[in-house]
C-alpha cells in the first residue's frame, strides 16, 4: 500500500474510457487466476501431488459449503460460487502488495460483484424452475407483499456492495494511518490483521451470495412441500 493508496485516480485514457489501478489490476488478476487453473488444471492424476492434493481439498472444502445450504444444487451453484470466492480473496489479498491496493476497497468493483450477485440469483432460479415457477415465488404469501420483495431484492444487492467495500476501506485506512504514526516498526501485527479480515470479507460476502442463490432456488422445495402435503 502506497500514500496513494486510498484514492482512486485514472492512470490513462483509452478513447472516451478512462482506466484507473483498480481495472488494470483486475485485468491483471483474472489474466493470473486464468493461467494458473490452466496450468494447475492440464495434467491431472489419479495419483494426486501436492498442488493437486490442495487444489482438491479447496474444492471439496466450496462444495461442503454448498451443499449445507443448498445440497440438491451443489453442481449447478458449484463454479459460480468458487469463482466469487476465489476471486475476492485474492482481490481482496492485494493490497498487500507494496504500491497497490485491493480492487475490492473500490466502490465500482463491489458494485459489479453485487450486481453480478443480484442476476445470479434470478438466473438460477429462472433456470432451474423455470420462469413461471420462479416469478411465482415474489407472489408469496400474498401479492399484497410484492413491492417489498423487490425493494428487498434491491436493498440487500446495496448492501451487499456496500459491505465489502467499506470493510475493505477502513481495513487499508487504518493499516496506512499505523504504518504513518508508527512506521514500519509493526508491519507483522498489520499484515496478520490484513490477511484475516480479507479472509473474513470474502468468506462473507460468498456466504451471502450462496444464502441469496439457495433462497430463490428453495422456494420451489417449499411449493413441493406443500403439495405433498396437501395431495396427502
Amino acid at each position: 500500500m502506497g500514500e496513494d493508496s486510498l484514492f482512486i485516480l485514472p492512470l490513462f485514457n483509452l478513447g472516451p474510457v478512462q482506466l484507473t489501478s483498480t481495472v488494470i489490476t483486475t485485468w491483471v488478476m483474472m489474466a493470473i487466476i486464468g493461467g494458473f487453473a490452466w496450468l494447475a488444471t492440464r495434467r491431472l492424476q489419479m495419483k494426486p501431488d501436492r498442488l493437486q492434493t490442495l487444489l482438491e481439498a479447496m474444492v471439496s472444502l466450496i462444495e461442503e459449503s454448498i451443499r449445507g445450504i443448498a445440497p440438491q444444487h451443489v453442481q449447478q451453484i458449484m463454479p459460480f460460487i468458487g469463482t466469487l470466492w476465489v476471486f475476492i480473496v485474492i482481490a481482496n489479498l492485494t493490497g498487500l502488495i507494496p504500491g497497490m491496493h485491493s480492487p475490492t476497497r473500490d466502490l465500482s468493483t463491489t458494485a459489479a460483484l453485487a450486481c453480478l450477485v443480484f442476476l445470479s440469483v434470478h438466473w438460477f432460479g429462472i433456470r432451474i424452475q423455470g420462469l413461471k415457477n420462479y416469478l411465482q415465488h415474489y407472489l408469496q404469501p400474498s401479492p399484497i407483499l410484492l413491492p417489498f420483495h423487490i425493494i428487498s431484492e434491491m436493498t440487500r444487492t446495496i448492501a451487499l456492495a456496500v459491505r465489502l467495500f467499506g470493510n475493505m476501506m477502513s481495513l487499508e485506512m487504518v493499516a496506512l494511518l499505523i504504518l504513518l504514526v508508527a512506521g514500519f516498526l509493526v508491519p507483522v501485527p498489520i499484515l496478520m490483521l490484513h490477511i484475516v479480515e480479507a479472509l473474513v470479507q470474502a468468506y462473507i460476502f460468498g456466504m451471502l451470495a450462496l444464502i441469496y442463490v439457495a433462497g430463490g432456488l428453495q422456494s420451489q422445495q417449499r411449493r413441493q412441500q406443500k403439495q405433498g402435503v396437501s395431495d396427502a
